[in-house]
């Protein structure tokens, strides 16, 4: 009987002194650093160890748990930069990384999703096939960290219902294994070194795979940052213009490996020039990587190492509640392969597509709910395109044109649309959403718009030629703009909150089931960084070459074919993505970064060919000019990341604390040489269900 008492008395020894040594830690900690608290991002809390056990612990994690992406490495990446920093500093650094070329142009060919926006059913993700929508496993390495005694060998046991599966390791080897889905793992370890009394330590394992959707318009596709920039070629590449006269055409740089004619009136073939364009997650969305949506969903991933996110990206450029969210909508531009660039034309609408998703995950698990929601819309509901397109076509002819095939929209028709027709748009669309989300609108995380046209801490952008010289007819008209800028600010900004939240008069069915989750908190950064800002440390080429007077290119038609640009510079040392002052894309930025040739539009505005004068045009205006870059998207997801943990309740402690306890010591060896080790194999996957 004196030997249980004496572990016991033990046990209580180290548990008190244990105890000591961690208030004493926590007061250290608060006081050397007051300001780590707000600084801090909260994670999952790391299992708790017993001192019984030594110091030591179990720990796991899953392994690439952003799902969306097929191959370890790409997760990795971000694993290894978000680590203690913010998105946006972390996209920074990735940008720096890779000379500007962008994190996103090697894995977006690494995805379970399609270039064509189909999900891959099964994916086969790090070698091994997956039901994408309702995984039946999940990868997770399991290890022994703390105060390992070396030499220690570990006896582990992992039973999930259907029977143990043991081996036995070095404890400084981590284990592979896959865990049930929807079902908790006992793990147990059993910890041996020479003489010492053997140690137990058990936790449970189980992961939490949490289903996301992406909805809305182009910002929150990610227009204007293609996973893999346009290449630019040095040469210039001709094209006509409505002006007439010696002005009726013009030069800019041209896509590199295109081999077909570069001057006006010497034909082209449209396959082989969309053979060389921009790389997108889907071309006909312009869905890209660097959305927000997606690097809110990564950086859950990435900061909670017992989940798996499931990501399922929806949002598509040109999407209004009604033509794109609740009806299908026309695409934007074709996917070319080596046998077609034919152009399906329209994209179905995203709701239908979401409940497409959910009923298929439902036939192989039942219980697969759609946890959470992100979702930007209602800019074109009420026209914004137009508006822009107001604002920065300023010649004449171009304007109208542009009036007649209806490209340009007036404040006043936009406010009559935000009046009127916005909140019945939303009442549809959380009719059609409440069904998906069993009732509850507030997991819809709505992310609003950045304010475009400010700097210098909310000074609004004045408008001219810089950063609007890719085409001779733009300029950013100051008085337009400015009439613009204060109606977005103050009208159109606050609207879109009160409908989102049912406030101001706002009408909902039930107020306390249609309330969205709103976030804004990006606003206040985007103050410094629209279209206008520019400084000191953004890159070279654009410092040298992007001129502030609006003379950015050759205007001499003979020079133009071989420079198209005045400083002299190859337009191929452009960079879309480093750091700059500047968080929304100008004209100039949106066509160095993407050169959209549109497609599938209404034949009134459809190029007939690669020199067509109305493409130059609509090539800066639906290629992402006015949206985030890759750091805008990265602010906004900072902002949207603590509100989706709310919702998702990740904020506390995950409940898979570790308990350890010392078992009776090993019986003596006995006198006959024992048998050598034989290296244990895997512990083999969980059978299938």
């Amino acid at each position: 009987m004196a030997r249980p008492h004496a572990f016991s008395l033990i046990r209580i020894l180290l548990t008190l002194l244990g105890t000591l040594a961690a208030q004493q830690a926590a007061a250290q900690s608060a006081a050397g650093d007051p300001a780590s608290p707000a600084q801090a991002t909260p994670v999952q809390v790391m299992p708790v160890q017993d001192q019984a056990a030594g110091g030591m612990e179990i720990s796991w994690e899953v392994r690439n748990r952003f799902r969306l992406f097929r191959e370890e490495r790409d997760f990795q990446i971000h694993v290894a930069t978000e680590r203690n920093q913010s998105i946006l500093a972390a996209e920074q650094a990735l940008e720096l990384q890779s000379d500007g070329r962008g994190w996103a142009r090697n894995a977006v060919n690494r995805l379970c999703v399609d270039l064509g926006g189909h999900i891959s059913e099964p994916c086969t993700r790090d070698k091994v096939k997956e039901s994408y929508l309702a995984p039946t496993e999940h990868p997770v390495t399991v290890r022994l960290t703390g105060a390992i005694p070396v030499g220690a060998v570990c006896a582990w046991s992992f039973d999930d219902g259907d029977g143990p599966r043991t081996t036995t390791q070095d404890c400084a080897e981590p284990i592979d294994f896959r865990a049930r889905y929807g079902r908790a793992t006992n793990a147990t370890v059993d910890v041996t070194s020479g003489s010492d009394a053997p140690q137990r330590l058990t936790t449970q394992i189980k992961v939490r795979d949490i289903l996301i959707a992406g909805l809305g318009d182009s910002i929150a596709s990610g227009e204007g940052n293609p996973d893999r920039a346009i290449a630019l070629s040095d040469e210039g590449f001709c094209f006509r213009s409505y002006l007439g006269g010696p002005t009726s055409e013009y030069y800019r740089p041209s896509r590199a490996g295109y081999k077909g004619g570069r001057a006006c009136g010497t034909s082209g073939s449209l396959q082989t020039w969309q053979h060389y364009s921009a790389l997108w997650m889907n071309a006909a969305c312009h869905r890209s990587l660097y959305s927000y949506q997606t690097r809110t969903a990564l950086a859950l991933a990435v900061r909670y190492p017992h989940i798996a996110v499931t990501y399922l990206p929806l949002a598509c450029t040109g999407a209004s509640i009604p033509d794109g969210m609740l009806g299908s909508q026309r695409a934007r531009e074709c996917l070319t392969t080596k046998s077609s660039a034919k152009c399906q034309g329209t994209v179905n609408g995203q709701i239908a597509e979401l409940r497409d998703a959910l009923a298929a995950a439902k036939r192989r698990q039942p219980d697969r709910k759609l946890d959470l929601v992100l979702l930007t819309v209602g800019a074109n509901d009420i026209n914004f395109s137009g508006l822009v397109s107001d604002v920065i076509v300023d010649a004449p002819t171009e304007r109208a044109l542009f009036k007649r095939s209806g490209l340009i929209g007036s404040v006043d028709d936009s406010r009559s649309s935000l009046a009127r027709d916005l909140p019945q748009s939303f009442r549809r669309l959380r009719t059609a959403l409440k069904p998906l989300l069993d009732n509850d609108l507030s997991r819809v995380v709505f992310v609003s718009y950045a304010d475009p046209a400010l700097a210098n801490g909310g000074v609004p952008c004045a408008g001219g030629k810089a950063g609007f010289d890719v085409h001779p007819s733009f300029n950013a008209d100051p008085r337009r703009l400015a009439e613009v800028e204060g109606y977005v600010r103050n009208e159109f900004l606050p609207r879109l909150k009160a409908i989102a939240l049912c406030q101001s008069g706002v009408i909902c069915g039930d107020p306390d089931s249609d309330r969205m989750t709103f976030v804004d908190a990006h606003q206040a950064a985007f103050a410094d960084h629209g279209f206008c800002a520019r400084d000191g440390n953004d890159p070279e080429f654009d410092r040298a070459c992007f001129s502030a007077r609006g003379d950015s290119f050759v205007s001499d038609i003979v020079e133009a074919p071989q420079q198209p640009m005045t400083c002299g510079r190859p337009a191929s040392d452009f960079r879309a993505y480093l750091p700059r002052a500047r968080w929304i894309r100008d004209a100039d930025d949106s066509y160095f970064t993407a050169m959209t040739y549109p497609q599938a539009l209404p034949a009134s505005v459809q190029p007939s060919d690669i020199h067509d004068a109305t493409w130059g045009l609509l090539s800066a205006v639906y290629g992402g000019a006015i949206h985030p870059t890759a750091e805008g998207h990265a602010a906004m997801a900072d902002a949207a990341l603590p509100a989706v943990e709310a919702e998702l309740h990740l904020n506390g402690a995950d409940g898979s604390d570790v308990t350890g306890e010392p078992l009776p010591p090993l019986a003596p060896p006995s006198p006959v040489s024992p048998a050598p080790l034989t290296p244990p194999a895997a512990i083999p996957p969980a059978p299938q269900r």
